[in-house]
């Protein structure tokens, strides 16, 4: 039974000179880390790009990837703009925080530039025009074919949402919002150089990130990546298929997604996306399902799937409630969602996220698909010897982390818990001294009997709460984190090799690399 460890950064948190990570050499140095300390396994956030929030999670569109992560100096590289060109630009000048309103303001001003100087575009200039671009614009045709299914629904709402200021679709007049044809038609006619332009973005996103994920391989690292169990309510997905949602005949929700009270919020957390028809998906094969995650799995080696409990049940609020406290369970499809998807795409590697209260039921479908649930450090030290979380109750079919992107760092953690916590905390770790906590809390994670360790990157440099990612249930400050130049030495990479050899999470030079869990 393998045993392997991994690292836990989003793409935006990796350091880079135009203020938000991307797919730069800073990426590839990354990925050089990894194996240099003998990890197996990078997992990062969903790859979608971010709207309101600038959550990964709340998302324009399912399929589409986040054009921040286009590199600049790429498109120095290729001669679509010049170097001087990305530099006068305003970023962010603070190198730990992502500046995610200076960046909307200028990326894709700078990304624009490149469009209308490439071969992409609807009316190449200069040498771009020439034949021997044509395998160019062969290759782009190509893309715009294969992913037909999403790409021109995303690039017309995309393009459609610019028209009008950003407005959410529902504020759309109703023609477009309702998706008449003839207005459809209308809009693809007078907004056609923005939506290759969006087209454009996707075919530089994916040829980017397809030979960043290919290194990575190459390097016998294998990318973990996140879906979230529900698309935003202004996304692409919905507007496009109204079908597939618990939507009124004016395409409004009627009721939307989220969690009860529990240990993140006392009022529970109002997510607001839209609640799946899962009777209509049922009927129809589930085929939307099936499409996502054959995408999905085409950026990444494992998919981390969020919020899974939501597959036995989930928690439905009525639109236009300000909580998420008067809302209801309601039976999801349960196993026969993945008994489809292995029947169409094979035994994929998946990861559920079961974190939090966790019924009977859930437990079984967890057990039934086979797939490694989630173990967290941080829920683990409340008295009880029976929390599933204490690693002497795991059993070696889990990921276990210290904590997640939604946790404080474990040194965050740790200074704010409170008493009693801290007292069984220390009685069960036996630490050597407060200073070696963090350390010695990733030796318990890394030593237990699951098959898969997963550590956030701000807990091997033992950052406090200044590095955490994100906080539920708020708005402003999360996803902003950065690693500064330099922080990865080579002297952390010799330490994190070390302990993952002490606890046999190194893969045998030549030896497959197999999936997180048992096969």
């Amino acid at each position: 039974m393998d045993r392997r460890c991994g690292v836990l950064l989003p793409v935006a948190s990796l350091p880079s000179r135009y203020g938000i990570g991307c797919f730069s050499k800073e990426a590839y140095e990354f990925v050089d880390f990894l194996a240099e300390a003998g990890q197996t396994y990078w997992q990062i956030l969903p790859l979608g790009q971010t709207g309101y929030g600038d959550s990964p999670y709340q998302s324009f569109s399912t399929f589409a990837g986040n054009p921040y992560f286009i590199d600049p100096l790429m498109l120095v590289a290729e001669g679509y703009i010049e170097a001087d060109d990305a530099d006068r630009f305003d970023f962010g000048s603070e190198p730990r925080t992502v500046d995610y309103e200076k960046i909307y303001r200028s990326r894709y001003r700078l990304l624009r530039a490149a469009y209308d100087n490439s071969p992409y575009c609807l009316q190449p200039q200069g040498k771009w025009a020439g034949g021997e671009y044509d395998p160019d614009r062969g290759r782009f045709e190509a893309f715009r074919g294969e992913n037909a299914n999403w790409l021109p629904d995303y690039a017309l709402f995309t393009a459609v949402k610019e028209y009008f200021g950003g407005d959410m679709f529902i504020k759309w007049p109703e023609k477009i919002r309702l998706r008449d044809p003839e207005e459809m038609e209308a809009f693809r006619s007078e907004l056609s150089e923005e939506i290759r332009f969006c087209e454009f973005l996707q075919y530089l996103f994916l040829t980017e990130w397809e030979k960043l994920k290919e290194y990575a391989n190459g390097k016998g690292i294998r990318i973990i990546g996140d879906i979230p169990i529900y698309v935003a309510f202004d996304s692409a997905d919905t507007w496009s298929h109204p079908e597939l949602f618990e939507l009124d005949e004016e395409g409004y929700p009627t009721v939307v997604a989220g969690v009860p009270p529990d240990a993140f919020s006392a009022t529970g957390q109002l997510w607001g996306n839209p609640i799946y028809r899962w009777e209509y998906h049922k009927e129809t094969g589930y085929n939307w399902w099936i499409d996502r995650m054959a995408q999905i799995f085409k950026l990444y080696d494992v998919v981390r799937i969020d919020h899974f409990r939501g597959f036995d049940e989930f928690w439905a609020v009525p639109y236009g409630n300000a909580t998420a406290m008067d809302g209801s369970w309601c039976k999801g499809p349960g196993y026969d969602l993945f008994a489809a998807m292995k029947a169409r795409l094979g035994k994929k590697d998946i990861i559920a996220e079961d974190l939090g209260y966790l019924t009977p039921s859930v437990l079984r479908l967890v057990k039934r698909t086979g797939y490694p649930g989630m173990k967290v450090l941080q829920f683990a030290f409340e008295g009880d010897p029976g929390n599933p979380y204490l690693p002497h109750n795991y059993t070696g079919n889990a990921v276990v982390y210290t904590g997640t992107h939604d946790n404080d760092t474990t040194r965050g953690w740790l200074t704010s818990a409170g008493n009693k916590e801290r007292q069984f905390i220390k009685r069960y770790v036996n630490f050597r001294n407060s200073r070696t906590a963090t350390r010695d809390l990733i030796r318990l994670a890394l030593g237990s009997v699951a098959d898969t360790a997963v550590i956030p990157i701000q807990d091997y440099l033992d950052i406090g709460s200044a590095g955490r990612i994100n906080t539920p249930s708020t708005v402003g400050g999360n996803w902003c984190w950065r690693l500064l130049p330099g922080e990865l030495t080579p002297g952390l990479a010799a330490e994190m090799k070390e302990l993952a050899g002490i606890y046999g999470r190194i893969a045998p030079p030549g030896k497959k690399r197999r999936r997180p869990g048992r096969p």
